[in-house]
């Protein structure tokens, strides 16, 4: 009798495939949004809103034009934090995670449409549609990761979290490059420097909800912890079930003690990718066709570097290969303080370490986290993972724009990020993750 096991299952390997193909719509977002086109884009917006002063507000918060975009992140992050663990909840609660994840894709799909509406000086529309955006982005991932568990083994996690994120890469770098022969070219066709920008974020709306369909085709629900009979008690349930994770976190502290890791390192991360662009904008002086042009080599190079860091995990161990990784993110950082305006090249080449060590960082940290959180509560831990995972971080956008802020300095701005990686390591080190991964009911690969 033949045996199917996860890595056979015909059924599994179709949900799998169905799977990867949600990171290639959703990178659209991070890649042209909040990678490449609107942090400059609204900052340039806020710029020509400023009043005498200098500033301009934002429902009673009174924000730097270079500060702006930072700003926003931050309060998008920190609803994010309040709306996910509800989210990770209820999808655990009532089981509907597909329809969840459709139901934030395409909200969050639709604002980003809107982002072709934002000129002029409409740096209001355009925070208030990132707000929608970024805070539907998370939640659809909460949901999205915790498919993870349900569709790999413990031994095949790693490798399917890796091709998720690898898969990410090419769909974000894809379009990616459809906006840079639009944006450069957008002379010719007689678009203005705007335009054609507004026109870039709104592809990534309509690539998010057009390639949403497939996973929506391929993945199933499984048996919910409990159906309950209206949406009002669903949520009621969700809530009393959310108060009982936050208090069961007591039960796993070398699980809790990774999440705070990862927590402090991803927010380096994030920041560092959320605001790359601005950084060679307004401190190297780098033209946006040197920006995309490097956010774009580093969405294919990660590609490869998400699968390379794969296989360095089977040979020398997940947590080593992150740790390392950790290593290369600081010395990243260091370097970018000290280039010097106009330093095209060394920008490249920073670009280039980045994108060996993007992908595999947070996809090898999904597949650990899913080893150290009990099953069947898969989207409840997700969400709180998902906290500091791909729509931004909070401290750490806060950090920057309190650095913003205070010094208007962006290269003092950028060195703040450093202590995120060196506590994050310090952090990752000490969690003992055989220990956290038995604890939590489940069985430790060999490789770890």
């Amino acid at each position: 009798m033949k045996v199917t096991t996860p890595a056979t299952d015909p059924a599994l390997r179709r949900e799998q495939r169905g799977w990867y193909w949600y990171d290639w719509a959703n990178s659209a977002f991070y890649t042209s949004v909040i990678t490449v086109f609107l942090g400059p884009y609204l900052t340039s917006v806020a710029e020509a809103a400023a009043g005498p002063g200098g500033y301009v507000n934002f429902f009673g918060l009174e924000l730097r034009p270079s500060a702006y975009f930072s700003g926003i992140v931050s309060i998008s992050v920190f609803l994010q934090i309040v709306v996910m663990p509800l989210v990770g909840a209820l999808a655990d609660h009532v089981g509907r995670k597909r329809e969840m994840l459709a139901a934030f894709s395409y909200l969050g799909a639709f604002a980003t449409l809107g982002f072709y509406f934002v000129s002029g000086t409409a740096y209001l529309l355009g925070g208030v549609l990132f707000l929608v955006a970024n805070v539907s982005y998370g939640a659809a991932v909460v949901v999205y990761n915790s498919f993870l568990p349900q569709i790999s083994s413990a031994e095949t996690r790693d490798t399917v979290s890796s091709r998720g994120w690898a898969f990410g890469y090419l769909g974000g770098g894809l379009l990616l490059a459809l906006n840079l022969v639009l944006y450069l070219g957008r002379e010719p066709l007689g678009l203005e420097e705007g335009l054609a920008v507004r026109i870039c974020l709104a592809s990534a709306g309509l690539w998010w909800a057009g390639f949403t369909i497939i996973p929506m085709l391929r993945l199933r629900n499984r048996r919910a912890e409990r159906q309950e009979a209206t949406v009002a008690r669903a949520v009621a349930g969700s809530l009393r079930q959310l108060g009982r994770t936050a208090l069961e976190l007591r039960r796993y502290p070398r699980s809790l003690l990774f999440l705070l890791a990862y927590l402090v390192y991803n927010d380096g991360v994030q920041t560092v990718i959320s605001f790359s662009a601005v950084y060679a904008d307004q401190a190297l002086e780098l033209g946006t066709e040197v920006q995309i042009s490097a956010i774009l080599m580093v969405q294919f190079v990660a590609f490869g570097g998400a699968l390379l860091l794969g296989r360095l995990a089977l040979a020398f161990g997940t947590k080593r290969t992150v740790l390392g990784s950790l290593v290369i993110w600081t010395g990243v950082v260091g370097v970018a303080y000290f280039l010097e305006a106009g330093a095209a090249v060394q920008f490249y080449a920073i670009a280039f370490l980045i994108a060996i060590v993007l992908g595999g960082t947070q996809a090898l940290s999904r597949s650990l986290y899913s080893l150290v959180i009990p099953q069947g509560r898969e989207a409840e831990y997700f969400s709180l993972f998902e906290i500091s995972d791909k729509g931004s971080a909070f401290i750490g956008s806060f950090t920057l724009t309190l650095a913003l802020q205070l010094t208007d300095s962006y290269r003092t701005a950028i060195l703040s990020l450093l202590i995120f990686f060196v506590l994050g390591f310090v952090l990752l080190a000490a969690v003992n993750l055989p220990r956290a991964i038995r604890e939590a009911g489940n069985e430790v690969p060999a490789h770890l």
